[in-house]
């Protein structure tokens, strides 16, 4: 039995406590969220849980012995810093590991030190219709030469104190949202990114809001454009005012024998009703010779699309996590591999302010 100790419990910790409650032995042993609102509502998830006032009292709690972390971005890192000096537990930790680009070496310290396992939340690689296209992309493509992602979604949501508003907190939208894609695009190149280029900015949504004074300056939309050490190229198409599209998420990687695509719908909750039901996803596999595209639907089981807006990826993250944590397998998604796509990140949100490509060997940002 693994049990939990949760820090942050807004809407992405109460994902996770709903995703845990469907994982065999697996509960929750403890929880510190210091919103009354939101403690409110993971207590009613969890009511056996013990509500605790500090990442230290947590960590005090005997019977937690491994842990996830879902407080707001630029508190991540302190975090970590903190449970390894008092009880280093096998930890789940979401994205992004850190937001500002002078605490690199805090990372590189931590990661030399940490005794036991630290798993980053990537979660968009365990939604079934993305793993489909990761495991079958080679066979499919011939070998991946040109990646596009394409995410057209809906502004990003309120959190606790308007945390997610101001790039300070969140490291950016290139950072804060688009982490997930440059980790994607990393595995199926294989190997480490060489330039980015990016042009984004703040277009439509939060134009208007000011929270103590200050004006929001997140971004809602972008083109990055990545190469890698292989040769491959890859893009990102994002826009944060697209709620009515039909899909969320479209994916496409293309070879020398075909392509392969996935179409991944956005949260069920945000689906209008009127439609029918929502959109199930989709893997699409076009060879070249002889032509002809396979369509194949990826359905995802309606429990793990209630419990949360990933389609199923939490639960299966989660399964992989427990076993990292019993010691039976490695993180698959290290804390290098959550430093890279930070860096992407954080690469791109220069490029788009300055103008001119990234070269990442020269960046600072990159793990070392």
């Amino acid at each position: 039995m693994l049990r939990y100790g949760i820090i942050g419990c807004g809407m992405m910790g109460q994902e996770h406590l709903r995703n845990i409650a469907l994982l065999e032995d697996a509960s929750v042993a403890a929880i510190f969220e210091p919103d009354a609102g939101m403690r409110a509502a993971a207590a009613a998830l969890v009511p056996e849980a013990r509500m605790v006032g500090s990442v230290a009292e947590l960590l005090a709690v005997e019977a937690v012995d491994c842990l996830l972390i879902a407080s707001p971005n630029h508190m991540h890192l302190g975090q970590l810093e903190e449970i390894a000096r008092l009880r280093p537990l096998p930890i789940l930790c979401e994205k992004p590991l850190f937001t500002d680009p002078a605490d690199a070496p805090r990372l590189a310290a931590l990661r030399a030190a940490y005794p036991a396992p630290i798993w980053v939340a990537m979660e968009y690689r365990y939604m079934p219709p993305v793993a489909h296209l990761l495991q079958q992309a080679e066979a499919a493509t011939g070998g991946v030469r040109m990646l596009t992602i394409r995410e057209h979604r809906f502004p990003f949501l309120r959190k606790v104190g308007d945390w997610n508003r101001f790039n300070r907190n969140s490291g950016g939208t290139l950072v804060e949202k688009c982490c997930h894609f440059f980790d994607l695009m990393r595995l199926v190149a294989g190997c480490d990114p060489v330039r980015v280029m990016a042009s984004g900015g703040q277009a439509v949504n939060h134009l208007d809001e000011v929270y103590d004074g200050q004006h929001s300056d997140i971004w809602d939309h972008a083109y990055v454009i990545v190469d890698f050490q292989s040769g491959m190229r890859a893009m990102l198409e994002l826009c944060m005012f697209a709620e009515g599209s039909r899909y969320q998420e479209e994916i496409s990687a293309v070879g020398p024998a075909g392509k392969i695509e996935c179409l991944v719908p956005g949260p069920g909750r945000f689906w209008p009703a009127h439609l029918g039901p929502a959109p199930v996803p989709k893997v699409i596999v076009s060879p070249r010779d002889p032509a002809g595209p396979v369509e194949l639907e990826i359905p995802v089981d309606p429990a793990l699309l209630a419990a949360g807006d990933h389609n199923g990826s939490t639960y299966y993250q989660h399964r992989g996590f427990q076993r990292a944590a019993l010691g039976a397998q490695a993180p698959e998604v290290s804390l290098t591999d959550g430093w890279w796509a930070v860096a992407m990140g954080m690469a791109a949100q220069q490029s788009a302010m300055t103008g001119e490509a990234v070269s990442l060997a020269a960046s600072g940002f990159v793990p070392r």
